[in-house]
């Protein structure tokens, strides 16, 4: 196999990109022009002593920390002077950077503060800190605290627009309501994050922040917001000082045990069976040689799931659902592997018994590596018009590494390789990717070849098992107008089964335009948008499979509402016939008061019946609701009802319920009930085959947990499954079909306790 031609050529084409972008980035250095000229840093005073984190800013060491204010509204006022006053304080003791927010609020019963959990308190009033600690404009850390001290921290990827909360690092917080605001302490060890060794000065970008939800959500910052420059690292001000400072050892040792004893049976009736009580010991292994570098071992880890996941509807689909990554080990770390497709996808690695990991940076260069063992191996198979699952019982050794090269603050070269091998099987993924940024400007682009061994597809001449990939993107963002343009293909013999491409074997071509017109923060709206798009999808033989014309406005306004009416309208080919879907949409979010939020998604128009190839009446409803009662309970529903509708039937109704309760005792304690119910019925006679009229399960789970930290915690619970609804029974050479009526199918009672050593 020639390795990497396609990521050859992608390097080479990006290289030709910086040679004519260089230029341009010389000849403009104002905010306009990329937003590279900022604020003057503020010098971090050093202090002596540690800080007693009880809300109460009383200790010798803050009054010689440095002082400043937050003075502007960015959102959804435009650099306007903040109507409150928030006061910050700064300082670094040589392990710790320490800052405090005194947040002051004309009428504090209105600040909106609950006992959660993390990472769960976006609603409420908030302040914290965004750092850039190698002051590159690329990837940061997220720190915020909300008036009671509930915690959420975050990864910044700034070369892929997004704000991850999967990350949890290390750190201590405090929060207390005033008769006057509210006051939160912070205290973030220099261990739980990443530096440039070797410099007696460090200089980091940073923006302090302040969110206050009130009949609009406004945010207040340090410095200005430029909405006419796309990035937001680049407009952050700079913090400067740290002198001597050290992560310390940074080694890390964190054992976990996990304990479950569960019961199956597939019939009502019948007994239930039992492989016995399992015992899982494991250990989890971090070490930081260098500020620069994390390696993270486990053995024997602990990959189950906590929490179950959210519900999601799955009829009339045929490609398979994503579900986002919960498990610890592969959460740290994973902006490291992320390139415009998505070919890292961790929950693939189903039941690994030991994993390496390494992520770091040096200068300009990034870079992350992965292996693991998996027990089993779990594939996605895509293509043309659905994907499928499948599972071979045998193990497989998989692994990934990404490297990334940033030419510039505008520029950035990557590659990835991804590699899977079991008995018999085999998946190589080479992919070469590179992004510009420049003003108003973005280009993206990726290239990807892959290679695959599947015994399933032996002697079929008819499936190539090697393909090539690409995609091409280009985006202009201004305070007004926004536009993006984007192309791809993908060949029908792509795999990445490491990752998650559901749909191969074709072209897609996309083009999207957007007005935005922004109004006073007390009006009625204050941010409206006009929008745009088309898009093209055909095989890669020409054949036509959908073109989709979209076009919704979209309103932001009083009680934190958004509201959007929207019309698609496509052009779908399925099973050799051309149908006109037409669907009109309605969504709205608000909260009308601080303990409520509320949300609808109505869609009603004219759908094809995938099964059947017939077109239908399409009806999908989805409302939402959360409340807030007190300050430690709180209950979310979540509701999706569905129906295709035609020759005076229904082909199906579908009906998923997800059910959250939680009951927070204080910042460590928590106790959640949840339950998930999925309900089909669907009408044999429009069906050509065999189809089940009715269908039921009924999941439940219940969880207490204790938590110190993210990782020293101690998960106690019980989860079962019910099941009702027609089923095939017999062979497939004398199928018998029989009801079965509403039963316990599984359950299972488990516990989990972890503890971290820092040594």
């Amino acid at each position: 196999m020639a390795r990497f031609r396609p990521a050859l050529l992608a390097a080479c084409a990006a290289l030709v990109l910086a040679t004519l972008a260089t230029p341009a980035m010389a000849a403009d250095p104002t905010p306009a022009g990329g937003g590279r000229v900022r604020t003057a840093p503020v010098d971090v005073a050093h202090v002596g002593g540690q800080v007693k984190l009880d809300g109460v800013i009383d200790e010798p060491l803050w009054q010689q920390a440095t002082r400043f204010e937050l003075p502007y509204e960015i959102q959804p006022a435009e650099n306007t002077p903040a109507d409150v006053r928030t006061t910050v304080y700064l300082a670094e003791n040589g392990e710790h950077l320490l800052i405090a927010f005194v947040a002051e609020d004309p009428d504090p019963a209105k600040i909106r503060a609950f006992l959660r959990d993390r990472d769960s308190a976006y609603h409420d009033d908030f302040v914290g800190v965004v750092l850039d600690t190698f002051d590159d404009e690329r990837r940061a850390y997220e720190f915020f605290v909300n008036p009671l001290g509930a915690q959420m921290d975050l990864i910044n990827d700034e070369a892929h627009n997004g704000e991850d909360d999967s990350w949890d690092g290390l750190w201590d917080s405090y929060g207390r309501i005033t008769s006057t605001g509210y006051v939160v302490e912070m205290e973030i060890p220099f261990s739980t994050l990443r530096f440039p060794a070797g410099k007696s000065i460090q200089q980091w970008g940073a923006d302090f922040l302040r969110i206050r939800p009130r009949a609009v959500r406004h945010q207040y910052s340090r410095v200005k917001n430029d909405r006419n420059v796309p990035c937001g690292l680049c407009q952050a001000g700079r913090i400067r000082g740290f002198a001597g400072i050290h992560p310390g050892s940074n080694l890390e040792v964190n054992p976990t045990l996990t304990t479950t004893y569960s019961q199956e049976r597939g019939a009502p009736g019948t007994p239930f069976t039992s492989e016995g009580i399992k015992v899982d010991p494991g250990v989890d292994v971090k070490w930081g040689p260098s500020p620069n570098m994390t390696l993270y071992g486990t053995i024997n880890p602990d990959f189950s799931q906590v929490e179950a996941d959210s519900g999601q509807l799955s009829v009339n689909n045929t490609f398979a659902l994503f579900f986002p990554e919960k498990r610890p080990f592969f959460l740290e770390g994973a902006d490291y592997f992320a390139t415009p497709t998505t070919l890292v996808y961790t929950r693939n690695v189903n039941d690994p018994d030991i994993g390496l990991r390494v992520t770091g940076r040096s200068g300009a260069q990034t870079y992350g590596v992965f292996v693991a063992r998996d027990t089993v191996t779990d594939l996605l198979r895509p293509g043309v018009f659905g994907s499928s699952l499948a599972r071979y019982d045998g193990p497989s050794n998989d692994g990934a590494f990404r490297y990334r090269y940033d030419l510039s603050k505008d520029l950035s070269l990557g590659a990835l390789a991804t590699v899977r091998r079991g008995n018999g099987y085999q998946n190589l993924v080479e992919s070469a990717d590179g992004r510009w940024q420049h003003g108003a400007h973005t280009l993206v682009a990726q290239y990807m070849h892959t290679e695959t061994d599947d015994p399933a597809f032996r002697g079929n001449p008819a499936r190539s098992l090697q393909g090539d990939a690409y995609i091409a993107e280009y985006d202009y963002n201004t305070r007004n107008w926004s536009a993006a343009a984007y192309a791809s293909h993908l060949d029908e013999g792509f795999r990445a089964d490491l990752g998650f491409v559901g749909q191969v074997g074709y072209e897609q071509h996309l083009a999207a335009l957007t007005r935005h017109w922004y109004g006073d923060k007390d009006a009625l709206f204050n941010h409206v948008t006009a929008n745009t798009r088309w898009q093209s999808n055909r095989a890669v033989d020409g054949t036509l499979l959908d073109i989709t014309r979209d076009m919704w406005v979209g309103a932001n306004g009083a009680l934190q509402s958004y509201y959007e009416l929207g019309y698609v309208e496509r052009e779908k080919q399925w099973r050799g016939q051309r149908f006109q879907e037409k669907v009109p949409r309605l969504r709205a979010r608000l909260t009308p008061f601080g303990w409520l939020q509320l949300a609808v998604y109505v869609r009603d128009g004219h759908k094809v019946d995938l099964a059947n190839a017939r077109l239908g009446h399409f009806v999908n409803i989805s409302p939402s609701v959360t409340v807030n009662l007190g300050r430690s309970f709180s209950a979310s529903i979540d509701h999706g009802y569905e129906r295709i509708s035609r020759d005076g039937g229904n082909v199906y109704v579908a009906n998923l319920t997800d059910l959250r309760l939680s009951y927070q005792f204080n910042l460590r304690q928590r106790l959640r009930l949840a339950i998930l119910r999925n309900d089909l019925k669907l009408d044999p006679s429009l069906f050509t085959q065999w189809v089940p009229a009715h269908q039921r399960s009924i999941d439940t789970q219940v969880i207490y947990s204790y938590k110190i930290n993210p990782r020293a915690a101690l998960y106690a619970g019980y989860a079962d499954g019910y099941f009702s609804g027609d089923q095939v029974l017999g062979t497939d050479e004398e199928p018998i079909y029989g009801y079965y009526p509403l039963f316990q199918s599984n359950r299972t009672l488990f516990m989990k306790i972890s503890y971290a050593w820092n040594l």
